[in-house]
């Protein structure tokens, strides 16, 4: 039996979808071309499977994802997934925050920064730079019109370029869109038995 996740974890739970996701043997040609730009190499996820039932929707998410979150240059990787975090904290997205703080503790060889975010949440005591990382992405995800020239300051003094910043904006808020897709779509669960 399974029980739906809502604490945040870094332990990343089971995606259970809610719709049958496209059973690749069964798959159409269609979706099959959607899916090989997926970003996995090993195995395709309950996810991807559910998104390929609009296969033209999924042909450009995956290439659009891959761009935001693993293109060189601008942000950190790491920084991208601080970004996710901040995101999915604000969409209650468990499932998001788990696999993002997972990402971020494996590329950073450190869990303080994911460990702090999900004892003290938005008043995690991080260093400035994560801290303004961390506080963007919460606000523009809480209410996107609020944010300001000073938001923008914020973040130039904590050392953002702007193509930094602007790597920033885009990994928050494709997972604003994400997290909300997923809450739909299924539910974080664990096993218990």
């Amino acid at each position: 039996m399974s029980k739906i996740v809502h604490a945040f974890t870094r332990t990343v739970p089971k995606w259970q979808p809610r719709v049958v996701p496209v059973k690749l043997d069964e798959a159409t040609d269609a979706q099959l071309d959607a899916l090989q730009v997926t970003p996995s190499n090993t195995k395709v996820s309950d996810y991807v499977l559910v998104l390929a039932h609009d296969f033209e929707t999924l042909k450009v998410r995956s290439p659009l994802f891959n761009a935001i979150m693993y293109d060189p240059g601008g942000l950190s990787r790491s920084e991208r997934e601080l970004g996710a975090i901040g995101a999915s904290i604000v969409n209650r997205c468990i499932y998001c925050a788990a696999v993002h703080a997972s990402r971020h503790a494996q590329l950073e060889k450190n869990t303080d920064v994911t460990d702090r975010i999900f004892a003290a949440g938005k008043n995690a005591d991080l260093a400035p730079r994560d801290k303004a990382i961390f506080d963007f992405s919460l606000k523009l995800s809480e209410c996107p019109p609020q944010i300001g020239p000073s938001d923008l300051e914020a973040l130039s003094d904590a050392g953002l370029t702007d193509a930094e910043v602007l790597d920033l904006v885009l990994s928050t808020s494709l997972f604003g869109w994400a997290n909300r897709l997923m809450h739909v779509l299924g539910d974080p669960v664990r096993d218990e038995g």
